[in-house]
């Protein structure tokens, strides 16, 4: 007899804790007898639709469907067809219309229940609003599945003793144990990391408030096996015992891709190396400990050199190889201890730690420059490539992160300038370098915006008719302290930086308008020949920007001849052509400068839309005297007239080199032999008294 009264103390607890449940999960319970059509409904259903029970005592599945919405009434039915066909249970959802007007939408879960004959007598289910949650599918499903065949996992945990006092399906699917042995066993035993101070925790905030409490655990599988979860916590009262109902969902696959887009934001993808951000807080942290410590650490900065001429003739793919091989490489010439990260582009650092003297950082990179310059074979190609390092130390270089950083940088460009493939030590001197090169790039931004730039203009001559045929447009900086600067100073580090874009136009503006002036003037300069970086070309509005100037200055394309240079038109010839088309279009004479210092590949020289190869300074100089230079321009002419080109060389000092280049057949000419490049109003002078004469 006591048993029995013990069975339905229980049984009304757990009554009671499911009428619990429903209030908090808004899910509501039902069944319609079969034989009777019959129904009865849970007080939260009538909630759900709004409905006084008192006054709609006679309710059933017509009442259902008839608050379905119209566009959910054929699925509903189906499922409910399928549900009486194969006794399963099934969830769906759907939208209706309640009492109040409102829309709803709700979670139902059903299921036919058969006689031992198997005659269909009951059909169960619950109804759940979810109407707030419906954006949230992945915690409606958590409050939704209250039933014993719920995919999530439901616990009752005593507050005391944190025993199971129930478990659904979903957690004896998710953890391997029976609900017979969940029963003999306490939530300690499926949370291995569980302390017992989060425990106190769960128990304070149980007392001061009865509200939801979210957490996130890690659960052990009677195999052994962990897995993350997410768990959503209840104060109830389960009987008259004080306790936690516990909905967990597992949320491993999302963990795992948390921490994959966490290792992402702080991994380089191509090396899976550090990238800046991490790199960044290992640096300050590396500081703060050897400040701690006393101790030293050493900075690395290492630049791959003409990894680019890799990356433009054999593409990006084959680039990506090479820096895949170099990481590898840089891994194994380190210890566990110190840092490799990838900044970016062909840019590796390396923090060495707790290094004592120059000396064990000299044998480091001495190893890497070896390593890294051993030849890298990618696919049918064999790849010869070597590396500039420059070294900054905490802390006798400096204290703080931005500058060992910058440090190091400016050492590695002067490894660049020693001639690469080798490493420098940051010094005082370096630094002073550094603080002019910043000053300058400073410099020339001002100068930029003030448009401090000067054009001056140097002749080109034909030595058959003795007539000045163009002018080449060099720029001066006339800087308002230091005088005259010649581009020598200035122009690789406005390159390197692309000022050199806004320099070429100041530059193009003013030529363009010096020589209309001189056309209105009756005077002929002839062509007008401007540099052209490709950076310059590249920049989508540079052709509708040098249209709209010459528009401005009334200036004829048959005026403008743009030069490139060899190495710039080779590094992307498939580019350049495209780009050099749209020019020649237009009317622009084009021609190659420096030919012969590059690369040049015949196969597309010819498809170039090229008017004239000017032959470089550097073979004129000892064509007197150099019989290889004299073979280089006698090829680089015939070359020309075999493409139909004209030859113009630069660099003429000597009246032999004149006579030289005249006698092989190349009869433009430019040099400090007629005239060196001067102001526009000498220019004015040398057009009126030479009436353009030599």
């Amino acid at each position: 007899m006591n048993d029995l009264k013990l069975q339905i103390e229980k049984y009304k607890a757990r009554e009671e804790s499911f009428k619990q449940l429903e209030a908090i999960s808004k899910l509501g319970s039902w069944e319609v007898d079969l034989q009777t059509k019959k129904s009865i409904w849970s007080d939260e259903s009538y909630k759900i639709y709004a409905m006084d029970k008192e006054l709609n005592e006679d309710v059933g599945l017509d009442t259902f469907l008839s608050h379905l919405v119209k566009e959910d009434l054929t699925r509903t039915l189906a499922v409910i067809d399928k549900v009486m066909k194969d006794g399963g249970v099934h969830s769906f959802e759907c939208s209706i219309i309640d009492e109040d007007k409102k829309l709803k939408h709700l979670l139902l879960n059903a299921k036919v229940i058969y006689d031992e004959e198997n005659i269909p007598l009951k059909l169960i289910g619950t109804t759940q609003d979810i109407t707030e949650f419906s954006k949230l599918k992945e915690e409606v499903s958590r409050f939704a599945q209250v039933m014993d065949s719920s995919l999530n996992e439901i616990y009752i945990v005593d507050f005391h003793t944190l025993n199971y006092l129930y478990v659904n399906n979903g957690a004896v699917k998710a953890l391997g144990y029976s609900k017979d042995e969940f029963l003999n066993m306490s939530i300690m035993d499926i949370n291995p990391y569980l302390t017992k101070e989060k425990i106190r925790q769960l128990k304070r905030e149980y007392l001061n408030n009865s509200e939801s409490m979210l957490s996130r655990t890690i659960h052990k599988r009677k195999n052994g096996k962990e897995y993350h979860v997410q768990s959503y916590i209840h104060a109830i009262e389960y009987g008259k015992t004080n306790s936690f109902m516990i909905f967990d969902t597992d949320i491993n696959d999302m963990v795992e891709l948390e921490n994959k887009i966490k290792y992402q934001a702080t991994h380089d993808v191509l090396t899976n190396l550090p990238n800046r951000a991490l790199f960044n807080d290992r640096i300050s942290q590396m500081i703060k400990s050897s400040k701690r410590n006393e101790v030293s650490f050493a900075l690395l900065f290492i630049d791959l050199d003409q990894f680019k001429k890799i990356n433009d003739s054999l593409g990006h793919q084959i680039g990506d190889e090479v820096l895949k091989e170099v990481a590898k490489r840089l891994e194994k010439s380190i210890r566990e201890v110190d840092t490799l990260a990838r900044l970016g582009g062909d840019e590796f650092t390396i923090i060495l730690k707790n290094i004592n003297n120059t000396e064990n950082i000299s044998k480091i990179c001495t190893k890497i420059v070896e390593v890294i310059k051993q030849p890298i074979i990618v696919g049918i190609h064999k790849l010869y490539i070597s590396s500039s390092i420059g070294i900054s130390i905490y802390p006798e270089d400096a204290e703080n992160d931005k500058d060992l950083i910058k440090f190091a940088d400016v050492a590695m460009y002067k490894a660049k300038d020693e001639g690469r493939d080798n490493f420098q030590f940051f010094n005082l001197k370096l630094s002073e370098l550094a603080l002019e090169e910043a000053a300058l790039e400073k410099d020339l931004r001002i100068a930029i915006a003030e448009e401090q730039f000067v054009v001056h203009f140097q002749p080109q001559y034909n030595t058959q008719t003795k007539l000045i045929t163009g002018m080449e447009a060099l720029v001066r900086w006339e800087h308002p302290k230091t005088g005259l600067i010649q581009p020598y100073y200035f122009i690789p580090k406005a390159e390197e930086n692309s000022l050199i874009i806004q320099i070429d136009r100041i530059v193009m503006k003013k030529a363009m308008k010096q020589f209309s002036e001189w056309h209105k003037d009756g005077l002929n300069p002839g062509i007008l020949a401007l540099n052209l970086a490709m950076k310059q070309l590249n920049e989508d509005d540079f052709i509708p920007l040098l249209l709209k100037t010459m528009k401005e200055f009334d200036f004829k394309a048959s005026w403008l001849e743009l030069e490139v240079t060899e190495g710039e038109v080779m590094a992307n010839p498939e580019k350049s052509i495209k780009k050099l088309q749209e020019l020649s279009k237009l009317g622009i004479e084009l021609a190659i400068d420096d030919f012969g210092t590059g690369y040049s590949s015949l196969a597309y020289l010819k498809k170039l839309p090229l008017d004239k190869l000017k032959i470089d300074r550097s073979f004129v100089k000892d064509i007197s005297t150099n019989e290889d230079d004299i073979a280089i321009i006698q090829a680089i002419i015939a070359l020309a007239k075999s493409l139909n080109l004209r030859t113009i060389a630069e660099g003429v000092e000597e009246e032999n080199q004149r006579e030289l280049l005249k006698d092989n057949g190349c009869f433009d000419i430019q040099g400090y032999l007629f005239s060196k490049p001067i102001q526009a109003h000498k220019i004015t002078e040398l057009l009126k008294t030479h009436n353009q004469k030599v």
